[in-house]
């Protein structure tokens, strides 16, 4: 039987190229976009689900679950993006992003764990990005809710593996999406002092999304972790570059580290 997966977030990018490639290698696939009548006709299929709102998310499952008696994987996809000053940036825009990309995660895996445990197997995939392997400027509320989603995957895998339940993170690089469309962008302020560099940042962010790698390559990625029997807990898909700069936070003392960034993004 073919495994049935739930991706949130499939209406576009990263979350678009899984949800398609998995339907095409005979995946019963079931995406989420928070308005799924507004969209295009997919190759799989779409319904409603906002990771703000419990009560959708328990809808979404329970429509999975009833038409098809299981759910086999997970891929947690919904997030979005937010840039700024931690200065600059407004407190209730950090709390809306860490809302989505950390907490409106774990209400989506708190919503699948009682059916896969009640059938003993299941994959949790939290997608969530080597920018959550350090704090980068500009774009430091961003590090800190996708590394605090892979802290979480780690202890969640520890708590269900007895229930013959795997979780595990892919975490992309920079890949060619409209997540820029779609982050918050504090405001370039005037009388901000980080006005110059954070606009100069800004244009750098914009140049490494329309620059990145095809989102494929995501999926390709997602595909091998489902079909790995004994899979690793973290998992890292980009260049060479946005890889060993994790490797290089790992061994590098912290200030060397620094001081290759701040050279990276011109501070």
């Amino acid at each position: 039987m073919s495994k049935v997966v739930l991706i949130t977030g499939a209406s576009s990018g990263i979350g678009k190229s899984i949800a398609t490639f998995l339907s095409e290698k005979g995946y019963k696939v079931y995406g989420t976009s928070r308005n799924p009548k507004n969209l295009e006709t997919f190759s799989f299929e779409l319904i409603a689900l906002d990771v703000l709102k419990v009560d959708t998310i328990a809808t979404a499952v329970d429509f999975i679950v009833k038409k098809e008696g299981r759910l086999d994987v997970l891929v947690n996809n919904a997030g979005m993006g937010i840039t700024g000053a931690i200065e600059d940036t407004p407190t209730d825009e950090m709390r809306a992003v860490f809302n989505t990309n950390l907490f409106g995660a774990i209400d989506v895996m708190k919503a699948v764990l009682p059916q896969m445990r009640k059938q003993k197997h299941g994959i949790i995939i939290n997608v969530t990005s080597i920018a959550g392997y350090m704090g980068l400027p500009f774009r430091g509320l961003y590090s800190a809710t996708k590394g605090a989603l892979e802290t979480v995957t780690e202890a969640a895998s520890m708590e269900v593996k007895p229930f013959g339940i795997k979780v595990i993170n892919v975490a992309p690089g920079d890949f060619a999406t409209n997540i820029a469309a779609g982050r918050y962008h504090t405001p370039v302020f005037e009388n901000s002092a980080y006005k110059e560099n954070y606009q100069a940042n800004l244009d750098l962010m914009d140049a490494h999304v329309s620059g990145g790698m095809d989102p494929i390559e995501m999926a390709k990625a997602v595909y091998k972790v489902i079909n790995t029997k004994n899979p690793k807990i973290h998992y890292k898909v980009g260049g060479t570059l946005d890889k060993f700069s994790v490797v290089l936070k790992r061994i590098l003392p912290d200030t060397w580290f620094e001081k290759m960034l701040m050279n990276h993004y011109k501070l």
